[in-house]
């Protein structure tokens, strides 16, 4: 057994601090990472179906080769590796706007070490993604018209409940509409959620993509083994 818990960094940033801890899990006889925004606990390693199934899930709802993925929130980075895995996938770029999260990968001290980092196709830039999507310069300011294949979300836990409000207007249609136009014909965006499906963000995309629907995402709690669902939402642009 390890040290039962250890802070691994803890750092202000302007929504918060946010800190990484480790700490020793009895119930599951193993360490666990965790990554807590204030008192808020926002992600563990223990939970990371529905980030891994957000990758999947998407990019099967694409079709063609050589594909250049945008992934909005770096996390611990399951869902990048995960795009990386598809054999198609050519570029990963990831925008994470906290500078702390960033560094944790490359120093590796995160349950994926610096694979991240080390991987030749793909890039972390530092950024806010809510203002790069509505920004007329795009997500890369060095190639405004540069499109994407796949535009997968995972930043606030859901369409209802932000980690910061002024990311609310994005999940109205016209900052869906941002995102719709940063897209190759038929490209696929991919939004995860905390919460079960909800019809009503469900009708939000379909009033701006031509093709929208919500995938439950349903796994075992490994603490008490109840049902937990959550949800990737997908819309798919016209081809």
């Amino acid at each position: 057994m390890s040290i039962l818990f250890e802070e691994l960094d803890y750092c202000p940033t302007e929504i918060g601090v946010i800190s990484l801890r480790r700490r020793w899990e009895p119930r599951l006889g193993k360490d666990i990472y965790e990554i807590k925004l204030g008192d808020e606990h926002l992600m563990s390693d223990v939970f990371t179906v529905s980030e891994i199934a957000l990758a999947d899930l998407t990019l099967s709802a694409v079709a063609g080769s050589n594909l250049r993925v945008l992934v909005g929130g770096l996390g611990m980075g399951y869902t990048a590796l995960a795009a990386l895995k598809d054999d198609r996938v050519a570029e990963v770029t990831v925008i994470e706007m906290l500078a702390p999260v960033i560094n944790w990968h490359q120093r590796g001290i995160l349950p994926v070490g610096d694979a991240l980092c080390t991987d030749s196709r793909a890039r972390i830039v530092q950024g806010d993604f809510f203002e790069l999507a509505s920004s007329p310069n795009g997500f890369d300011p060095d190639a405004a018209d540069n499109l994407y294949d796949a535009i997968l979300l995972d930043i606030d836990h859901s369409p209802e409940m932000l980690l910061d409000g002024r990311s609310r207007q994005f999940y109205e249609p016209a900052g869906l509409k941002q995102i719709a136009e940063k897209l190759r014909p038929g490209g696929v965006f991919g939004l995860w959620s905390n919460e079960p499906p909800s019809d009503g963000f469900t009708d939000t995309l379909r009033r701006v993509f031509p093709d929208a629907w919500a995938e439950p995402v349903c796994f075992r709690n490994p603490y008490d083994h109840s049902e937990i669902v959550q949800t990737v939402y997908i819309g798919r642009s016209a081809g």
